[in-house]
């Protein structure tokens, strides 16, 4: 998506950040395949709440499965930032954190501190257990929402990165 992508390219691209650009809500299901077919491998998505939203049913999937190696962190800014900041139903009180609970997912947490989402990364990645973070953040974006590396490069290099 573009702000998670644009800001995570931003701190250093590696070969295994894969961007996920202009496939809004399916950044879970990605996640997913890639947890169950590399059990070996934790699997970390970043995700916005706009894109979680907008597929709201990868989190029943997500359930369903229960990939032990998946950990889903929500970037909740509470706006399509992307696409202009218009308000997303979490600003109204939609509760991506609570609605993973209800659909099964094994570990939850809402936090709203760094230390907070560090400490929740930690334990989850140190239970091996599904889990999603919701890490609520301020509605503030980088100065562009693309990457500098195109799409095809990204995956054949992320797909070189899978199949060592």
């Amino acid at each position: 998506m573009g702000a998670v992508a644009a800001e995570l390219q931003s701190i250093g691209h590696r070969p295994n950040f894969f961007y996920l650009q202009h496939a809004m809500g399916l950044a879970s299901s990605m996640g997913l395949g890639i947890a169950l077919t590399r059990p070996d491998r934790a699997v970390v998505v970043l995700d916005g709440d706009g894109s979680v939203l907008m597929n709201l049913g990868g989190l029943t999937t997500l359930a369903r499965y229960r990939p032990r190696n998946l950990l889903h962190v929500i970037f909740d800014n509470e706006s399509l930032l992307s696409v202009g900041g218009f308000p997303t139903a979490t600003s109204t009180g939609s509760d991506l954190a609570a609605i993973a609970a209800a659909a099964g997912v094994p570990r939850t947490a809402t936090v709203t501190t760094i230390d907070g989402l560090v400490r929740a990364i930690d334990d989850a990645l140190a239970e091996r257990v599904l889990a999603t973070i919701v890490a609520k953040v301020e509605a503030v974006g980088p100065s562009a929402y693309v990457t500098d590396l195109s799409l095809l490069e990204n995956r054949f290099e992320f797909q070189k990165y899978l199949t060592r």
